[in-house]
């Protein structure tokens, strides 16, 4: 080798050092850019497992809810119904009310209609009507209207002491409240 060609082979090696590097670096870049990709890839992936947990979550309580929807229209759908039903309940234990049961001539009549009262309540029954007649028990708001409040030595206040109107209720749904009369105590 001469003197002159080592300082080529020099520059030539220094040139390739150069271009490894500069092909090194290209390489890190490719690298760093493929990583970043892969990032936002994974990111939105998340995002994606995100928004379909959430919309199957909203669709099970679109589901649930309709389902306690349809199971309230079954168990109420005879609420107006059954609310027009109860002046028929009224007139009948009105009319038993009424009735001489001393007379004998109308111990024909007195059966028939606690007998028809009887058959009617059992009927509504079970539809799941029921009767709330709350007399001697305690005053509930929830399902009794107080009709008026009368001082009593006899009874707890806050008891039910007559019973005006009886109420009812339709799966546990209060139709008509009962009215009732309630005692205090004595001044």
């Amino acid at each position: 080798m001469t003197e002159q060609q080592q300082p080529n082979d020099n520059a030539t090696e220094q040139a390739n050092e150069h271009a490894d590097t500069v092909e090194l670096s290209g390489e890190q870049a490719v690298i760093a850019k493929l990583e970043a990709e892969l990032a936002d890839a994974n990111a939105k992936v998340a995002e994606q497992q995100d928004l379909m947990l959430r919309i199957k979550a909203e669709s099970e309580n679109v589901r649930r809810r309709a389902s306690m929807d349809v199971e309230k229209a079954h168990k109420f759908a005879l609420e107006k119904f059954a609310g027009d039903l109860l002046p028929v309940v009224d007139n009948l234990e009105r009319a038993l009310g009424f009735i001489d049961r001393a007379d004998d001539s109308l111990k024909g009549v007195v059966e028939g209609v606690e007998l028809t009262l009887k058959s009617f309540l059992d009927t509504v029954a079970k539809y799941g009507v029921n009767q709330i007649d709350p007399q001697g028990q305690p005053f509930n708001p929830e399902h009794h209207q107080a009709m008026s409040i009368q001082p009593s030595a006899d009874v707890a206040p806050n008891t039910v002491t007559f019973v005006m109107q009886k109420g009812y209720e339709l799966n546990g749904r209060l139709l008509r409240p009962a009215m009732v009369g309630v005692s205090k105590a004595p001044e």
